[in-house]
């Protein structure tokens, strides 16, 4: 149910119930694929069955939903991970209070660089197709260190947001091969629908978004996937729905009906029988405007690496609701805490270190669930590794953790992507 497209916005009066409470709640979101739940309540009655209305705004920028959430003409809205973080640490151009009582699964974002540099690094260094994240990263440092040697700038490379999960991703990715991605490319950041036409232009060599626009870009002959989400650390957090506190507090009933809906759609959204349903409803011009059959595919991981057809199956690339993926975890706070220290957007207190876990809401996720919001013990016990360069995450001794690191930079020396 989308009342309104991006650039022109007519907001409807919110509908009070008894005790002050809304029961229609403006929501903002941005036509990727991780924001199938919040579209699956909204149109398919989950939201309603819970007496509630969503009204979706799709938008075109994470900037534009931070400041509109901000500023009051969304209530909730379809979030990067480390943007509620981020807004209780004062970080960003317009930092507000901001958190996230729940979250929309793991999976979906891709590495895709151009077909001219990855044909570079195959020539260079003998890369084969079906290469691991690892070996691609390392055969990219083999070819920025021969562009050097050549006088060549280095590449130009395209994330969502400063902070978000991509820009950190995508610098893991870049830092486990020997790149430092403060010096040896360039970072700038391009809004995610926008991805694909910006390769296709020439305008960046290569992006870190979520689904589809990797496979977009794959399709088109222009970029070649080269690392997803599950190769850099599967359970790294996505995206979630954040909320102003002051909001959430004088509409506790509500939050906590919009959660049992959320709940609904993840549980119906993870199930393969309604992919085809899903495929359909995300493919309209109202939410992501792709073609079906490569939303489709998408969803069951399977992927088009290049326009040669060379292919490549992930299994689970999507976690809507299996394996306590809405669960706002406050290690997952932590991990994406310890990020911002590591590329230098701030460091190390035990005052941030509470800050930034006050984002995350487990709280508000289990009131509302009950007993449906346990935590497997398989999550709990083996969260901290499965990284592609070996490390072992410890959330309790974040300072050691970051210094561990080989390529790391710091708040006076890092030359960090502008926020916007």
């Amino acid at each position: 149910m989308v009342s309104t497209q991006s650039g022109d916005i007519t907001l409807n009066a919110p509908v009070a119930v008894r005790g002050g409470e809304q029961r229609t709640i403006r929501a903002g979101f941005i036509p990727l694929m991780d924001a199938s739940i919040l579209i699956a309540a909204a149109e398919l009655g989950f939201a309603e069955k819970e007496g509630l209305r969503l009204d979706l705004v799709r938008d075109v920028s994470w900037a534009n939903v931070r400041d509109r959430l901000a500023f009051r003409q969304f209530d909730i809205a379809h979030m990067l991970s480390p943007m509620p973080v981020a807004s209780m640490l004062g970080l960003g151009s317009n930092p507000s209070p901001t958190i996230a009582p729940f979250s929309l699964g793991r999976g979906g974002n891709a590495i895709t660089l151009s077909l001219r540099l990855f044909e570079r690094m195959k020539a260079l260094t003998g890369l084969k197709d079906d290469a691991s994240a690892l070996a691609n990263a390392q055969a990219l440092a083999a070819l920025l260190a021969d562009m050097r040697v050549r006088g060549e700038a280095p590449p130009t490379l395209g994330m969502t947001y400063p902070f978000s999960s991509h820009n950190y991703e995508f610098r893991y990715w870049l830092a486990a091969g020997g790149i430092d991605p403060d010096r040896d490319v360039k970072l700038v950041v391009v809004p995610p629908p926008l991805t694909s036409d910006a390769l296709a232009a020439g305008a960046i060599d290569g992006f870190c978004v979520g689904a589809p626009w990797n496979m977009i870009a794959s399709e088109r002959g222009t970029g070649r996937i080269v690392a997803a989400k599950q190769d850099i650390w599967a359970l790294a957090p996505e995206k979630v729905i954040g909320m102003r506190p002051d909001w959430a507090e004088a509409n506790a009933d509500t939050v906590a009906r919009l959660i049992v809906a959320l709940d609904r759609a993840a549980r119906w959204c993870d199930d393969p029988v309604n992919h085809d349903a899903l495929a359909e409803i995300l493919s309209t011009a109202d939410y992501i405007a792709a073609p079906k059959s490569i939303i489709r595919r998408v969803l069951s991981g399977e992927f088009n690496l290049d326009a040669q057809g060379t292919k490549r199956v992930i299994p689970d690339y999507f976690l809507f609701h299996r394996g306590a993926a809405n669960h706002p975890r406050l290690d997952q706070a932590a991990w994406i805490y310890s990020q911002m220290i590591r590329w230098g957007q701030t460091s190390f207190s035990d005052d941030g270190m509470e800050k930034a876990r006050s984002a995350y809401r487990p709280d508000i996720y289990s009131n509302a669930l009950g007993r449906d919001a346990a935590i497997p013990d398989v999550v709990t016990g083996s969260g901290y590794e499965g990284f592609m360069d070996g490390q072992v995450f410890d959330p309790n001794h974040i300072s050691s953790y970051v210094e561990r690191f080989p390529v790391r930079s710091n708040p006076t020396t890092a030359s960090q992507t502008a926020d916007i």
